[in-house]
């Protein structure tokens, strides 16, 4: 049976991974030395998030995964993986990803996608970092893997603020789904790997998500009173893929930094599409003015 929970008025369930008593009390998880909680959350990620976990679970005294109700073998995997697997209903990604910083009890957290895998060299520097911290939090680099071939110019440098002292507030902000990690506190860089970034199974994958995201990214604009126009919609496109291309160098990685260099136009594109959309909306019911 899960060990049944209540965070504020939303019900999470606790499945706790075998052999690990329901209760944490801080000390670690396997006993080991790394004060270090990993917090990640999911939805659908059989295929990935096995291989996340196992690049840290051996640094780490505690994972902990909010999965929104997956209906593959997510939470399965990540039990049997060793993680603390809390199931909740979806709430953004911004508030979802807060929820599962929330449940860290260690004194340093280290928050991860479910596609995203800590190198070996990395996994160096985030134990060295640790025994000798010198800021509040530290940014790692972000290297992304893409159909079949790993970006050394598109999308880099990405660094990504992702381990944090849990006394420095860590919070997700920004705007759904592009959020961002902040602290109250010191950052830095962590040289040494990278945080490597298996975004999309295939072309097909990135397309579907693209939209998705783009159509969501318009909605928080639409929220925040941010508007379209046909300036936006001409400009701003041309102008993330040129300098995508050029100025980061997409070209450079062949024939997949030439798609991901044409995904950020129609991700741009898309986006001021969907917010003038939202902008120019009848209400329900409504019809044109004056005829049929």
């Amino acid at each position: 049976m899960p060990h049944v929970a209540h965070i504020g008025t939303l019900s999470s369930i606790l499945f706790v991974p075998p052999g690990l008593e329901p209760g944490r009390d801080g000390k670690g998880r396997r006993g080991m030395s790394l004060p270090l909680s990993v917090s990640m959350i999911s939805f659908n990620e059989e295929a990935n998030i096995l291989r996340t976990i196992e690049a840290v679970r051996e640094m780490a005294s505690e994972i902990i995964v909010v999965d929104s109700h997956s209906t593959d073998a997510t939470r399965e995997i990540a039990i049997r993986a060793g993680a603390y697997v809390f199931e909740e209903d979806w709430k953004g990604h911004i508030a979802q990803k807060n929820s599962a910083l929330d449940k860290c009890t260690q004194p340093w957290i280290l928050a991860l996608d479910c596609d995203e895998v800590v190198s070996p060299k990395l996994r160096d520097a985030i134990v060295a970092a640790l025994q000798a911290p010198h800021a509040d939090g530290y940014m790692v680099n972000r290297r992304t893997i893409y159909l079949g071939r790993t970006l050394r110019h598109m999308w880099q440098p990405d660094w990504k603020l992702r381990l944090v002292r849990r006394d420095a507030e860590p919070a997700w902000g920004g705007y759904d789904p592009h959020d961002s990690l902040r602290i109250d506190g010191r950052t830095a860089k962590l040289h040494g790997g990278f945080l490597e970034h298996y975004s999309y199974r295939d072309l097909d994958d990135h397309l579907r998500r693209l939209l998705s995201y783009a159509r969501i990214a318009a909605m928080s604009y639409h929220e925040r009173g941010k508007r379209s126009g046909v300036g936006k919609i001409l400009v701003s496109p041309a102008a993330a893929f040129f300098k995508a291309l050029l100025v980061k160098g997409a070209i450079l990685d062949g024939a997949p930094g030439l798609i991901a260099a044409g995904s950020t136009y129609v991700s741009v594109f898309a986006k001021y599409c969907f917010l003038w959309e939202l902008e120019h909306r009848r209400p329900p019911g409504g019809g044109s003015r004056g005829g049929t």
